[in-house]
């Protein structure tokens, strides 16, 4: 059981899932640089928020085009797991393994707090130890969170059970108010077609441990350790 994160120019975010990952594999991560090609041995391959390449041109659009994605998508293609959060969100829309995109946060204001998410179906490695429509909480911290996509595109992920999770108040209720920044249908998180890939954009690596303030993000990686151990 191996995971590998993939480091990006300007990445922010790799340490705070390795913690995540040693805590719940039992087993060191591997930091996998950008230009590498090689991700034979892992399991699971990692996406960590931060604003790689700074954010130019659009937020993942450079990493989405670094030489390590063709082994991330060969990784994906071969019926490897794959999680991207926050800039790794935005990177696998941009590099076709995840529909749709994330444009500026309604209001055009960066954000960062704490929100909560209603976990959408357990049908998947990622959200086994939920229960659906559980509520959970978890930080967020981007300016372009705004998650949008056609709505043939929205309607397949719905009808397929491939969204995730969503935006939610904390009694579960998802109203306005609890979708900060504006995404369609307050969708925080979907899945690949073949539910192996994962993209969301709040980080449930910052609440893995008592000391970070909670273990509401923990399910995720236990889940995930889980049925690779299996």
């Amino acid at each position: 059981m191996r995971a590998g994160i993939v480091v990006f120019p300007g990445i922010n975010r790799e340490r705070d899932m390795a913690i995540a990952l040693e805590l719940c594999f039992g087993a060191t991560p591997r930091m996998v640089w950008h230009t590498e090609t090689d991700l034979s041995g892992l399991d699971v391959v990692v996406l960590p928020g931060g604003f790689s390449y700074g954010d130019y041109l659009r937020c993942g659009a450079m990493a989405a085009r670094s030489p390590v994605m063709d082994a991330v998508r060969a990784h994906a293609g071969r019926g490897g797991y794959v999680l991207g959060v926050c800039n790794g969100f935005q990177i696998l829309t941009e590099s076709g393994l995840l529909p749709g995109a994330l444009l500026r946060n309604a209001g055009l204001r960066f954000l960062s707090m704490d929100t909560w998410l209603r976990v959408e179906t357990t049908e998947t490695v990622f959200t086994a130890r939920w229960s659906r429509g559980e509520v959970f909480r978890a930080p967020m911290a981007h300016g372009d969170g705004n998650y949008t996509a056609d709505e043939a595109t929205l309607d397949a992920l719905e009808g397929d059970g491939r969204v995730a999770f969503r935006y939610v108040d904390a009694d579960g209720a998802a109203t306005p108010a609890a979708n900060r920044n504006g995404s369609a249908r307050a969708i925080a998180g979907i899945l690949s077609e073949n539910k192996r890939v994962l993209g969301l954009m709040p980080h449930p690596e910052d609440l893995v441990d008592p000391l970070m303030g909670g273990i509401d993000g923990r399910p995720l990686f236990d889940s995930l350790a889980q049925a690779l151990v299996a």
